[in-house]
Formats: C-alpha cells, sequence, structure tokens
C-alpha cells in the first residue's frame, strides 16, 4: 500500500511531523540524463506556504537524491530521496490525540491499527504527495524524451469554474478567499490533459489505461471523484452525441474528429489527447468549533488549531500531474516488455 506502479515504481515514507519524508523509485531506465532542478521546479509549485490562499506551513521543500544518479545521469539502481520537514509544530495538534476530526482519518486509521500518530495527520497528511511529486517529476522526464507532455491545472473552485488554464483564475481565487474569511473551506476541480501518448499505450479488461489513472488520481488524499472525457456528462447524451468519428491528419496518422473518448477507447490510448478532470474536497479540517467524539466514545467538541489549506485543490494540481505522468510512464514501460 505504500508502493506505487509495476515497472516505474515508487515507495514513499516518512510522516507529516517527523525528521523527514522520502521515497524510493526503481525501474528508471539506466542512461538518463535527469535535472534536478526540473523535480525541484514541481516540488515548488506543490510547496505550501508559496502564496497566502495555501497552508501557512513554510516549508522549504529541498529534495536531496542519494542514489541512482551520477554525474547527473540515472544508473538504472534504486534512486533514493529525502525531503526534510523543518517547520513543524506538533503541539497545535494536541487535543487531537484523543479526539477525532470530523471527515478525517483520524478514526479509521485508530479503527485499523490500534494506534495513530495524531501529529499532522501523519500519512493521511497531504504532506505525503510531496514524495509524489519527485516521482512524478523523474516520470515527466523520461515521458519527455517520448515526446510526451502532460499538464495540469486548477479548472474550478466552488461554483466557478474556467474552461482553459489560460483563462482569469482571479474570480476562482475569489472563492478560496471568501471561504478563508469566514473559516470555512471549499472544495475545486483540477483538469489534467497529457499529449503526445501514441495509439496501443495501455491494455483491456482488467488493466484499462483510465483505470489505471483512476486509481492514482483516487488515492491522492482529499479527492472524491474521477472522469475521463466527457465523463459523467456522457450519461445524459445520446448515441449520436458522443461518436469520434476516424480521419487522418495530413501525416497519415489515424485521428478522430472529436474527442468525447478523452483519448482512450476500450482502455487503450487512441493517440488522441487524454483528458481527465479531478475532483477534491473541501479540506475537512476547520478553524471553528465542530461536534464530534472521543477515543472513549464522548461527544465532545474539537477547535481545530495549525495551519491548512482552505482549498487543497490548489496544490493539488502538482500532484495530479505527478500521478498522471508516473501511470503513464508505467503504462509505456509495460507496453514495451510486451513487445520482448
Amino acid at each position: 500500500m505504500n508502493t506505487f506502479g509495476r515497472i516505474f515504481r515508487l515507495t514513499t515514507f516518512g510522516e507529516s511531523h517527523g525528521p523527514a519524508i522520502g521515497g524510493i523509485i526503481d525501474g528508471v531506465p539506466p542512461g538518463m540524463p535527469l535535472d534536478i532542478s526540473l523535480i525541484q521546479q514541481e516540488l515548488d509549485k506543490r510547496r505550501p506556504g508559496a502564496n497566502p490562499m495555501t497552508s501557512a506551513r513554510r516549508e522549504a521543500d529541498r529534495v536531496q537524491i542519494l542514489s541512482g544518479v551520477m554525474d547527473g545521469v540515472t544508473l538504472g539502481t534504486p534512486i533514493g530521496f529525502v525531503i526534510p520537514n523543518t517547520d513543524a509544530r506538533s503541539a497545535a495538534y494536541s487535543e487531537m490525540r484523543s479526539k477525532f476530526r470530523p471527515n478525517h482519518a483520524d478514526f479509521t486509521y485508530e479503527a485499523k491499527y490500534g494506534v495513530r500518530d495524531y501529529r499532522g495527520g501523519s500519512r493521511a497528511s497531504a504532506r505525503e504527495t510531496a514524495c509524489r511529486v519527485v516521482g512524478g517529476a523523474v516520470a515527466l522526464q523520461c515521458l519527455a524524451s517520448q515526446g510526451i507532455e502532460v499538464s495540469a491545472f486548477v479548472s474550478g473552485i466552488g461554483e466557478r469554474s474556467r474552461c482553459s488554464e489560460h483563462d482569469d483564475f482571479a474570480p476562482l481565487l475569489e472563492e478560496v478567499e471568501r471561504a478563508h474569511r469566514e473559516g470555512d473551506s471549499v472544495g475545486g476541480v483540477v483538469t489534467c490533459i497529457v499529449n503526445g501518448v501514441a495509439a496501443g499505450i495501455g491494455a483491456p479488461l482488467f488493466a484499462k489505461l483510465h483505470a489505471g489513472l483512476g486509481a492514482a488520481m483516487l488515492s491522492i488524499p482529499g479527492v472524491k471523484g474521477f472522469e475521463y472525457g466527457d465523463g459523467f456528462a456522457a450519461s445524459a447524451s445520446r448515441g449520436t452525441e458522443q461518436l469520434d468519428i476516424f480521419s487522418t491528419d495530413p501525416s497519415g496518422r489515424v485521428i478522430t474528429t472529436t474527442n468525447h473518448s478523452g483519448g482512450i477507447q476500450g482502455g487503450i490510448a487512441n493517440g488522441m489527447p487524454i483528458t481527465m478532470r479531478i475532483a477534491f474536497k473541501p479540506t475537512p479540517t476547520l478553524l471553528r468549533d465542530l461536534a464530534t467524539i472521543d477515543t472513549q466514545g464522548n461527544a465532545t467538541t474539537l477547535r481545530a488549531r495549525g495551519r491548512h489549506d482552505p482549498c487543497i485543490a490548489l496544490r493539488g494540481a502538482a500532484v495530479v500531474k505527478a500521478m498522471a505522468a508516473m501511470t503513464l510512464l508505467d503504462h509505456l514501460l509495460l507496453s514495451q516488455s510486451t513487445r520482448l
């Protein structure tokens, strides 16, 4: 459960308020140039404290590569890395030692393990996703060498939305600011688009490409929904409205005139852009009195302290991009291995 992938694999470790978080990346081909500064750029997009509407936790998130890379080139051996935790404030979570936060993983972790690290949510905290961003940044560089590009952006906050990354973001940020002023939080949607995936990548039945992408996205803390192509809107359409008619471009490559399928048919990429949308719930930890129970089952109230995002989707875009990259690279390597 702490390892993602089959050929390209990421194993993560560490707790939100422990000394560090980190991981081991395995399955990276040898001899590939790896730019550490590009990994850091992706981490900076997810880093807390980067703007006033994200968590005030001030983490530098400086990744340290421990193994698997020499002179900027991958060795084909496991890439070990660590990210020190430098701004943990565990005292803010002392009340949560004996009280369960509503809609959080406090109760379910204790139900499963009989013990939990109450500081900052431990492994259930979004802090763990920094490790995924490192793995995703490595995968992005592998994919780029194959002409594959992955992008992700916040396309909706609350009831406001935008169609592309280039549309005005200010109205969406206003929704976050309003919720923050009221001591509340708000959900959001991240759109992810992948270009350059060749037709034939993926597998049918129980190893479908979109099933892998869905599982990857639903593993992100706070994600409540995943759809690709037209998604749920397709259920309100007729068959004639959903047809993606085949054609060819000037080079003779097979394309479709529309992309209702989101670039995947039968679990296999058809060569068109892969499009997906990921729904994030509102942050459950609110800075107000909330009814709950304690570890003995007694009714009580909890007023959370600490530093929390009023909208986790803002930093979630970097994690979505990372999970998409790792999933696609894993499927790409699987497809190559079946042709040997």
